[in-house]
């Protein structure tokens, strides 16, 4: 079985900065993705300091933040995968705060688990128990609409073809960045990140690459701020990067959910 960690991650997404062709796919779009360029920011692991000031810079520039968070993560006071989770993690209520506020709050595993190391029955039931668990615990939570972020942005074959069938409306995996426009019946969508320092220099070398093709879809996996987490990014970066993208003309950016949502 092949695994990745996040360092085999980085070699594999140090390939993507060479041109790519994306398929041929033709969105029913609007609002929003009816622009030739979408971005996804997709903030993982729910750190609480970092999903506030998160949220508050989205709405300065009136966007919503995509926030990915693992169900029981406030509850794990001494299970923390590696030393990249040591901060503190928001709860339901936050969560519930900020989906109330218009942002995003997406399922990113029952647990931190890397799920293309244990047995795919394993995988299975923290799926179901990661869903049902926001189900009881996000307000307005609707399973069809999910879109479950795979932690370590890791899967196997075997768990994508479950996932194909399963009642979400994505799963999110590794790792290359760039994706078709949103399009109806899109399951599958993959994403980049970089780490474990600074995340700014590679994102935007990814819009760049954006912005270079005729039309596509940047998913960018990121984590905290200000120095949390796998690969962070400062504050006032983020504030700068979502100034200068609402100047373009071509661009949107979008939680994944809210982009697909549009063209179903």
């Amino acid at each position: 079985m092949n695994t990745f960690n996040r360092r085999e991650a980085i070699k594999v997404m140090a390939m993507g900065t060479a041109a790519i062709t994306l398929p041929a796919m033709k969105p029913l779009a609007h609002g929003m993705t009816a622009k030739k360029h979408v971005i996804t920011l997709s903030f993982d692991d729910g750190f609480k300091k970092s999903s506030i000031r998160t949220a508050e810079i989205f709405e300065k520039h009136k966007l919503k933040a995509c926030i990915n968070v693992i169900a029981t993560g406030h509850l794990q006071n001494n299970d923390l995968p590696d030393n990249f989770h040591a901060w503190e993690k928001g709860d339901f209520v936050l969560w519930n705060e900020l989906k109330s506020r218009g942002h995003e709050i997406m399922p990113h595993g029952y647990k931190h688990a890397n799920k293309a190391e244990i047995p795919l029955v394993d995988a299975q039931d923290l799926v179901k128990k990661c869903l049902d668990y926001f189900t009881e615990n996000l307000r307005g939570f609707r399973q069809e609409l999910a879109v479950f972020n795979l932690p370590y942005n890791a899967s196997t074959p075997e768990l994508e073809e479950w996932l194909k069938g399963l009642n979400i409306l994505a799963y999110r995996k590794g790792y290359e960045a760039m994706n078709p426009l949103p399009h109806k019946g899109q399951k599958t969508l993959t994403c980049n990140s970089f780490g474990p320092g600074s995340a700014e220099d590679e994102l935007d070398n990814q819009v760049k690459r954006l912005l270079a093709l005729p039309e596509g879809w940047l998913i960018f996996n990121l984590h905290g701020l200000d120095g949390e987490g796998w690969g962070p990014v400062r504050s006032d970066y983020l504030d700068r990067l979502l100034d200068r993208l609402l100047e373009i003309d071509t661009v949107s950016v979008i939680p994944a959910g809210m982009a697909l949502e549009e063209v179903q």
